[in-house]
């Protein structure tokens, strides 16, 4: 998920499902965007811009801006093969190269601050005067800003905050209904942070879907919600009493809408990471029958916080299945800093020693994801909710 995957003789898998991760669907109504992620495009922080580049069905992305990748092609960067998206140094540029204004201006950067820096500040007004909406997915909501409220009424746009939750009156508590469903609910966890659990859960539902399993993703985060994800909310702007019931809440809804065999949950942080507390929401608001664990083998601490070494595969299985009433299926790895042969040698290495299947979304075929939920529930497409 970082630049160094563009680095190292890893080779990506030309997919045998015709999955499409970075185009979206041909529609004459899609609507278009650029995408800010200055310093941080193919790095950790600039993991919403990489997740729209990879997949969006909600946006059309134009061009992204970062400075330091300027004069690049987004995809070459990202993962080594081109898909047409190129990279300018700042939005005049951007404008002067792409020949219209985009419908959207998308903040692309996920700073652990959760705010804007100051430059930051005026390039997204710079973007308002030009007549783009605003999407944006910090904890500080710009639409209650009296500055961008203002130049928005001027420039007659809209701006998406899209962590912002419901009203506190809608809110809802758990209440254990979604135990009942009659679908297989997944959850798509990890050992940290920003280390692909999304783009792993959009591969596998593509799969499924593809493959004839009728597979919903519900998203849990601000990127995924971006992408066009059609069920979710970004849990860790809503209040914790709150949480597994909202949750639990989006679940049903795609549930009764959508009757699907397969609901996945988009995973957050990680059960053992002291600094977040999503992961043990979305444990107890999807009541999930499995979990697969992502995993970044070349990964020595946390993102974030280089004093907490990473966990193991295998103390993060411990915890989850003592925590949940769950079991972990499969491993998923996130091969930056390793090369193809490392990648190769952990699956094998992680296979043994755990004894559940192991694969890389990105690099390896997409039917082995298929593979690791149906080894692990044989009757999915008829599965009960107590499989």
């Amino acid at each position: 998920m970082n630049k160094d995957i563009n680095s190292t003789p890893v080779t990506f898998f030309e997919q045998d499902l015709e999955l499409t991760e970075s185009d979206p669907p041909e529609s004459a109504d899609i609507e278009t965007a650029i995408v800010y992620c200055e310093n941080n495009f193919g790095e950790i922080d600039g993991k919403t811009a990489n997740g729209l580049v990879r997949h969006s069905e909600k946006y059309k992305i134009l061009a992204i801006i970062d400075s330091a990748q300027d004069g690049k092609d987004a995809g070459e960067v990202l993962d080594g093969k081109p898909n047409g998206i190129p990279i300018f140094r700042d939005l005049g540029n951007t404008l002067a190269h792409i020949g219209q204004r985009p419908d959207h201006f998308i903040f692309g950067i996920a700073p652990a601050s959760g705010v804007l820096a100051p430059a930051e500040r005026h390039v997204m007004l710079r973007a308002i005067n030009y007549g783009m909406n605003i999407v944006n997915g910090l904890h500080e909501f710009l639409g209650e800003d009296p500055e961008f409220i203002a130049a928005s009424k001027k420039s007659n746009v809209t701006i998406r905050d899209v962590r912002k939750p419901r009203d506190k009156k809608d809110l809802r508590v758990f209440s254990g209904k979604v135990r009942d469903l009659n679908c297989l609910r997944i959850a798509v966890l990890g050992t940290d942070c920003a280390i692909g659990k999304r783009t792993t859960a959009t591969i596998l539902a593509q799969a499924l879907n593809k493959y004839g399993i009728s597979t919903i993703l519900i998203g849990t985060g601000q990127t995924g919600l971006m992408q066009g994800a059609r069920y979710g909310l970004a849990l860790d702007a809503v209040p914790s009493q709150f949480c597994a019931g909202e949750l639990e809440g989006k679940i049903i809804e795609a549930y009764e809408q959508e009757k699907p065999a397969v609901i996945l949950i988009e995973g957050q942080g990680s059960l053992s990471h002291p600094a977040y507390s999503t992961s043990s929401f979305i444990l107890r608001g999807s009541c999930p029958q499995g979990v697969i664990l992502q995993h970044a083998p070349g990964r020595t601490s946390r993102c974030d916080f280089d004093n907490m070494p990473m966990p193991s595969p295998e103390s993060e299985i411990r915890l989850i299945e003592t925590f949940a009433d769950t079991k972990v299926i499969g491993l998923t790895l996130n091969h930056e800093q390793m090369t193809e042969a490392e990648v190769s040698l952990a699956i094998k290495t992680y296979q043994e020693a755990l004894q559940i299947s192991v694969t890389d979304a990105l690099t390896r075929s997409p039917q082995q994801l298929i593979d690791m939920v149906l080894s692990a529930f044989p009757k999915t497409g008829g599965a009960t909710a107590h499989e």
